[in-house]
């Protein structure tokens, strides 16, 4: 048995996997990890499942102490400087902890989530299905909460991996994609003014919503509707300013939901830091289709992606 000691995390820093799912119908979110293409990535380094628990890392500095080993583990996501003990360990490549090293990882440079992975499997017990903490449910393995100082995250059939990398994979650049609806018949020419403006993320965000500061979006009717069901990256207009409905979103809601981000896009946007400036594209629906077969395809070949490094 080996253990990750958690010496100092930040609110954002939690275990998460690929989520859990069939029971949004008694108002249960999926939750996960909030950039699945990086979990998946730090997954195929470590040997681990594509969907497998990992350590979702915020934007603050994070320090753990091994307990245990030698085993293998990896970092993925948001650009940061991370070290064992006084060693600079590189992004997308395996490397040992041992007994006793401390592993550093200074706070987010560029992004804002980082997935650590171990070649292990982690210790709990998956509730409805996954290790996903979704704090507000009170749902979570080992810890049904964001990671704080003395917790402690044991792994068994640990393994030492020779060291391995992979390119970072990347999918989509430039303006975040959204099928429009399914209530955008609900603000007229606000739709124009979405799709035309620049957008900032608000630092208040978390993940149930990303607020998104930009123009006031006016409803063409009332801003109220019959409650009617939610999903990742449904973006709902509360009283003019848009909401992006996030991974531990609620399941239903009744305010109109001027578009949506497609599934492809969902990570790439939860990486994006507050104040920066970003925009949206319109897609539809065959096209965001495509796109999620696409990124699909691209989670599956990760494993044949890794390297040993010589």
């Amino acid at each position: 048995m080996s253990v990750l000691e958690v010496v100092t995390a930040g609110p954002l820093t939690s275990v998460q996997d690929i989520g859990r799912f069939g029971a949004q119908r008694y108002g249960l979110a999926p939750s996960g990890a909030m950039d699945r293409l990086s979990l998946a990535a730090a997954n195929a380094l470590a040997g681990r499942p594509l969907s497998a628990p990992a350590i979702e890392i915020g934007p603050i500095k994070t320090v753990f102490v091994a307990r245990g080993g030698p085993f293998s583990v990896t970092l993925t996501g948001a650009l940061r400087f991370a070290r064992r003990n006084d060693d600079p360990c590189p992004l997308y490549r395996t490397f040992t902890l041992r007994d006793g090293d401390t592993l550093t990882l200074d706070s987010a440079r560029k992004g804002v989530f980082s997935y650590l992975a171990v070649a292990g499997d982690l210790k709990g017990e998956a509730m409805f299905g996954s290790f996903s903490v979704n704090a507000r449910a009170g749902l979570g393995s080992p810890y049904p909460r964001p990671l704080r100082s003395g917790d402690r995250l044991a792994f068994g059939n640990v393994t030492a991996l020779p060291e391995r990398g992979m390119i970072p994979p990347v999918f989509g650049n430039g303006a975040i994609r959204a099928v429009p609806g399914p209530q955008d018949d609900e603000f007229g020419q606000a739709v124009d003014a979405f799709f035309d403006s620049p957008w900032h993320i608000s630092p208040s965000s978390d993940r149930m919503g990303y607020r998104l500061q930009g123009p006031a979006l006016t409803h063409a009717g009332s801003f109220n509707i019959v409650s009617d069901g939610t999903v990742d990256g449904s973006i709902q207009v509360t009283g003019g300013q848009p909401i992006v409905l996030m991974r531990d979103r609620g399941t239903t809601g009744g305010y109109p939901k001027i578009a949506t981000i497609i599934s492809a896009d969902l990570g790439r946007f939860a990486q994006i830091r507050p104040r920066h400036t970003l925009r949206f594209a319109a897609i539809g629906v065959d096209a965001a289709q495509r796109e999620a077969r696409t990124f699909h395809a691209l989670l599956q070949s990760l494993p044949g992606r890794v390297r040993n490094s010589t």
